[in-house]
Formats: structure tokens, C-alpha cells, sequence
């Protein structure tokens, strides 16, 4: 007969794993340390222990990078999986005292590359806290505020041309992007595809294209990043777009194609002056999520 097993088996601490995520997530000790609010030292002290209780290690170290190790990919999903069971657990017994409706506006390329992961965030620190969502142009986003339809909106902008009470969240930097192998910026006029007047990303491309006396003509309008790219991957058009958003099936163009640089938008928030505190929360909320993205490049669960 078996003799009883005499040994505890040692407990995960969630403190410890929500460090383990965040370095899976940022690739990086340092960003790590800031998202959990820890010095990069005491991060390193947490890994050192984990590492020693399970006897193996879970992450693999360079230089230049922090990647998983085969046991380290294995531990992420269990760590991900307790943390999760300890949000829900929590949550049936306490949740935040605010509670209410926020009204958010977005454009188009923020709704489909940065809100996703803020309202993620947002809806597990404040789950007591409804958000609706409106995707419109910047300009009618701002008429909304004005009408007071929104509590709040973010916008694109020029950095140095922001509209009363907009404060800047986020810049990046508008490169002209083409089809791989395409040839649309050898024609002559060159074609663009863009949109209607009061576009940031309208606005330097357009003050580029006329300072260095380059003919263009508009050959596709679209209000949505959806319809840029498609025009830019069939080769119809060349289009401005935050270098960010250039993945590996299109191309930067540059000085070097014969382009004129176009230079920095910026992303901006209006908040209504009179908000209350749910829509207060959702502010500090959306502030704190860009600071860390723009630390990072990415959005923390």
C-alpha cells in the first residue's frame, strides 16, 4: 500500500502570476514593472520565486528580449485561467460603488485598433458600468459633444491644431502607404485615396503633396480604415496612415519614392465639463490605458 502524501502541494500566488502575465504580455521586466507597480528588482525577486517553487524555469532571458520557455507557455494559460476565476469570484462579492451609462464617441481607425483593448480593461475594473459606443468622424463626434449626445469622445487631430478642450492621449507618426510590389506612386498624377476636408490625416498629406509641387488626384474616398486599406492593397491608390497601422502586407513609402514626409497626428479626448462620476471613472480610465500603450504598445488586461 501507497504511503499518504505527507508533502502540501505549494499555492500559486495570484500576485505573483499577475506579474508572470504581464511580462508574457509586454515581452519586457521593465514594462512589466510598470504595469503591476512594482520596481523591475522586485519583478525579478517574484519570477526568482515562482522559478524556485516550481523547479523549472518559465521564462528564457536575453539581452534583448524575454520570451516563454515550453513550461512557461503551459503555466500562461493556468496563470490567465486563476486569474480570471479570481476577478469572478471577487466580483459576486465586491464591486465598485459607481455604476451608470458612459457615452463614448470613437473614429473608425480607433475603434478598430486601440478601443477594443480599453473597454476590455474598463468592463473588468468597472463592471458596474455600462458603456455605449458611437463610431462616427471626428468632426461630427465633436458636434455630438456639443449637443451634448456624448459624455465623451476621442478624435484625430493635428498636434498642432486641437479643438477647445481636447487633450492629447496619444501621437503617431502618418507615413504614405502602398501595395507591396505596387507601382500606384509612379503615376502621374499621383493617386491618392483620402478623405473630405477636416481629416487629420488629410490635412499633412495634402500640405506635403503641394509644398513639393507633386500632382495627385483623389481616387478613393472612404471615412473608414477598411476602405483605405482595400484601395491600397488593390494598388488603386497610395494613402496616409499611422505607422502603426502598416502591417506586413502593405508598405511604407518615403522620401526615397519621391514622397514628402507627412508628419504627426494626434489622438485626442473631450470630456464633458460637467460629468459625473461614472463618466469621471471611464476618463481616468482611458487616460491611465493610453499612458501604458504608449509605454508599452499595448493594452494590459
Amino acid at each position: 500500500m501507497n504511503a499518504p502524501f505527507n508533502h502540501p502541494v505549494p499555492l500559486l500566488e495570484l500576485d505573483v502570476l499577475r506579474t508572470f502575465v504581464a511580462i508574457a504580455d509586454t515581452g519586457s521586466f521593465t514594462a512589466a514593472a510598470a504595469t503591476v507597480f512594482r520596481t523591475p528588482s522586485a519583478v525579478s525577486m517574484q519570477i526568482k520565486k515562482l522559478e524556485e517553487m516550481l523547479g523549472r524555469p518559465v521564462l528564457s532571458r536575453d539581452a534583448r528580449s524575454v520570451t516563454l520557455t515550453s513550461d512557461g507557455a503551459i503555466l500562461l494559460g493556468y496563470a490567465r485561467r486563476l486569474l480570471s476565476l479570481n476577478r469572478e469570484a471577487v466580483s459576486q462579492f465586491v464591486s465598485p460603488d459607481i455604476s451608470g451609462v458612459v457615452r463614448l464617441g470613437a473614429p473608425d481607425d480607433v475603434s478598430d485598433r486601440l478601443l477594443p483593448g480599453v473597454l476590455k480593461r474598463f468592463a473588468k475594473t468597472h463592471p458596474s458600468i455600462a458603456v455605449d459606443v458611437v463610431i462616427d468622424q471626428s468632426s461630427r463626434l465633436i458636434k455630438r459633444m456639443e449637443e451634448r449626445r456624448l459624455d465623451i469622445t476621442l478624435l484625430t487631430c493635428q498636434r498642432d491644431n486641437q479643438p477647445p478642450g481636447c487633450e492629447v492621449l496619444l501621437t503617431e507618426q502618418l507615413v504614405w502607404a502602398g501595395a507591396k510590389g505596387g507601382c500606384a506612386h509612379l503615376r502621374t498624377p499621383i493617386p491618392v485615396s483620402l478623405w473630405e476636408e477636416g481629416c487629420a490625416w488629410r490635412a499633412g498629406a495634402v500640405e506635403g503633396l503641394e509644398a513639393m509641387d507633386i500632382k495627385y488626384r483623389i481616387a478613393y474616398m472612404s471615412a473608414h480604415t477598411s476602405g483605405q486599406r482595400a484601395a491600397i492593397q488593390s494598388d488603386l491608390a497610395i494613402a496616409p496612415l499611422p505607422k502603426p497601422f502598416v502591417g506586413d502586407d502593405l508598405v511604407v513609402l518615403g522620401e526615397e519614392d519621391g514622397l514628402p514626409p507627412i508628419g504627426i497626428y494626434a489622438l485626442g479626448m473631450i470630456v464633458r465639463p460637467d460629468a459625473e462620476a461614472p463618466v469621471c471613472a471611464a476618463a481616468d480610465h482611458i487616460r491611465a490605458a493610453f499612458a501604458m500603450y504608449g509605454q508599452t504598445g499595448t493594452f494590459q488586461e
